[in-house]
């Protein structure tokens, strides 16, 4: 009887069956000193430089081809954007390099995102977009080396709106496209539904991928799908295009917009984060 007695209040301190991760300091300079800290930039730098490979050889692949039934089609340009960003991170060698390093970010928007719901430092946060800029920048370069004429001739795989689509149509398509992208991230990686479906590790990335991929469907006709300021960067940057750049606020506004909402609808409606701290707050005799 004692020995259940005892153990009466450790089970209801222990209720929930996951355990909500300590807010980021907002500016953490201990971090900088440690080699995980470069470690992360590495893998964010190496992992965004072969995202916008692939994708853009991709986007150049399809153009180049004059039979409207060869290539990989719209469809297929949308799927190596997803299953890169949702199963590449099950081929080995991204998920060592990135997911355990740096968390696979690969997109200043879902950056900026975590850094709302302070899941990442603006140290972290800031350094991370640098490198994948930079990641970009080195990818779509390659692209360009590989398939110089294709990718002159073709557009590059540079985001810019459509003709028909005006910039507030445009602006709309990658607010939205992000926020359903950032969101599907918080709901993918909450510590909630990690630790309910914590025997099936498989299911994180799936439904970011297919976010990815139900996005681009709906938007390549309009942008291109941008939905991710270090890929509309890193092209804009190699093709280097008037018209490009005109149109490139677009594609840092609507992204960063986007994740600015995904970030404020999670934390602050589905997980009610403001109620919980303004409970804390009045539950404290100190207060």
């Amino acid at each position: 009887m004692s020995k259940e007695v005892s153990e009466e209040p450790q089970a209801h301190h222990h209720g929930k069956d996951y355990v909500d991760p300590p807010p980021a300091p907002l500016l953490d300079f201990a971090e900088i000193k440690l080699w995980s800290f470069y470690r992360a930039l590495i893998a964010e730098f190496i992992a965004t430089l072969l995202f916008l490979y692939v994708t853009v050889a991709t986007v150049i692949g399809h153009k180049k081809q004059t039979d409207p039934c060869g290539g990989v089609g719209l469809l297929g340009i949308a799927w190596a954007f997803g299953r890169f960003m949702g199963w590449g991170k099950n081929l080995k060698f991204v998920f060592v390099c990135v997911c355990f390093s740096s968390g696979g970010h690969i997109n200043p928007a879902v950056t900026f995102g975590l850094f709302l719901a302070r899941k990442v430092s603006l140290i972290r946060a800031v350094s991370y977009m640098v490198a994948q800029c930079l990641g970009a920048i080195c990818g779509v370069g390659l692209v360009k080396a590989f398939m110089k004429h294709p990718y002159n001739s073709l557009g590059g795989g540079a985001n810019s709106i459509a003709p028909g689509y005006s910039t507030g149509t445009a602006l709309g398509a990658e607010i939205i496209g992000t926020f359903v992208l950032v969101y599907t991230v918080f709901s993918a990686t909450d510590p909630k539904r990690s630790a309910r479906d914590s025997h099936i590790p498989v299911l994180a990335p799936l439904p970011i991928g297919f976010a990815v991929f139900m996005v681009h469907l709906a938007t390549i006709p309009i942008t291109g799908t941008g939905i991710n300021p270090a890929r509309s960067f890193g092209a804009a940057v190699i093709f280097n295009n008037d018209k490009i750049w005109d149109d490139h606020w677009v594609f840092w506004v609507g992204p960063f917009v986007g994740a600015l909402a995904a970030a404020a609808y999670h934390q602050y409606i589905l997980r009610a984060a403001a109620i919980k701290a303004l409970g804390s707050f009045r539950s404290n005799p100190t207060n």
